[in-house]
């Protein structure tokens, strides 16, 4: 068996742009037939250029190899061009080949990849969900003045409690204040005093029923950060996210070594090399690793296994389509550290839509899939039906301006 044919897909994701803008697919096809699918969590770069780049590394390392040789493909794309170190842009194109080749393999062999790595650890996996503005953005730059979950306690309370009693237990939020491409930053006294009156109001609507998780950005310096956290742990979140920006786990130490709360990270991290550092460096015990990006889903187990060393969980990032839900959700399964899967909403409307059969998702929990491969295939007639407009903006962007005090 040998890998035979590449296409690609940029889908948009219609609005209210739940997950992302667009969403950047691969299909893989052997030349026995085989179809594997596969997603990039890629935003460095337009997603036409992305596409190329997929492109440039499968007719380099994989078209016409065995897509059972996953290492053999890792070390040579890893390599590319004499690098040999993390890179976002071309870990994303790496994930997403790696991703349907693991598709392909669970089928030819007619199990769920997570057979495949260890076997399933967890019958049901506990998800959480954002707390998502009406108009389903998460960057504060589309939000303007208006009241929303991210500004008003009143209705993040309200809105927390409705996930609750749909069956959630722990629901996230980001209220820390602007993000911008200067960070890390001291947060005003604004920003704090409004983050701590949202946590408490989201604490008082949940009470114990739910987790409370504080999503942030890369915002702060060390010492902000700290000064973020020391307000907000009376109402005990269970984490702290990417308090500072990821470049340096030595600054995201200092946060860790001062506050109770645990400290989350790893959206923008790839490879096991980076997360790691991170342990090694008592930066953070929650991995949120995304599979595509941090390498896919045999790094994405290396990951997990590192992290089990250092008694650390993983909980798997998902700002993107269902194709890397669906490869969070078999690494979850086979990962005995496993803590929480981020979920978009419960799976359903445009990520149920892009899929021939959905996500099962159930009074919080994520039921994995018995069918072989990723156990979900992408409904390709919907994906050539939402075409991506070239000339938009890429998946996430910061400020482009310091912050004004």
């Amino acid at each position: 068996m040998i890998i035979k044919d590449i296409e690609t897909f940029i889908v948009a994701n219609p609005s209210p742009h739940t997950g992302g803008r667009y969403f950047i697919f691969v299909k893989l096809v052997t030349d026995s037939g085989v179809v594997g699918y596969g997603e990039a969590y890629a935003t460095t770069f337009g997603p036409d250029v992305m596409v190329r780049c997929i492109e440039d590394v499968a007719e380099r390392y994989l078209i016409g190899e065995d897509p059972h040789h996953i290492e053999a493909f890792w070390r040579r794309a890893y390599s590319s061009g004499f690098s040999q170190r993390p890179d976002p842009t071309l870990m994303a194109c790496v994930s997403a080949l790696e991703i349907a080749c693991w598709d392909i393999i669970g089928k030819e062999a007619n199990k769920p990849v997570y057979e495949l790595l260890g076997g399933r650890v967890h019958e049901r996996l506990r998800t959480y969900t954002y707390l998502y503005p009406e108009n389903g953005s998460v960057q504060p730059s589309e939000l303007g003045d208006a009241k929303t979950v991210y500004n008003d306690p009143d209705m993040a309370a309200a809105s927390a409690l409705a996930a609750v009693n749909e069956g959630f237990t722990a629901v996230k939020f980001d209220p820390a204040g602007p993000y911008t491409a200067f960070d890390g930053h001291q947060p005003r006294l604004v920003d704090i005093d409004l983050s701590t009156r949202m946590v408490a109001a989201v604490r008082e609507a949940i009470g114990t029923r739910a987790d409370i998780l504080f999503g942030t950005h890369g915002q702060f310096s060390p010492s902000g950060a700290i000064r973020m956290a020391k307000a907000l742990e009376p109402y005990d979140p269970l984490w702290f996210e990417e308090p500072v920006p990821p470049d340096m786990p030595e600054a995201m130490s200092v946060v860790a070594g001062q506050t109770s709360i645990p400290i989350a990270t790893g959206e923008r991290l790839c490879t096991h090399y980076e997360f790691a550092r991170v342990l090694q460096m008592g930066a953070a015990s929650i991995l949120q690793l995304n599979l595509g990006r941090s390498g896919g889903i045999l790094n994405g187990k290396k990951i997990a296994a590192i992290a089990e060393t250092y008694h650390a969980h993983i909980a798997p990032h998902c700002y993107c389509g269902p194709i890397v839900g669906a490869a969070n959700i078999q690494l979850s399964t086979c990962s005995p550290n496993f803590l929480i899967l981020e979920s978009i909403k419960k799976w359903d409307g445009f990520h149920a839509e892009l899929l021939k059969s959905p996500i099962s998702w159930e009074e919080g929990y994520v039921i994995p899939s018995t069918e072989p491969g990723l156990g979900v295939e992408l409904d390709e007639a919907v994906a050539r039906a939402n075409p991506w407009d070239a000339s938009g903006s890429l998946h996430l962007t910061m400020a482009p301006d310091p912050l004004s005090y």
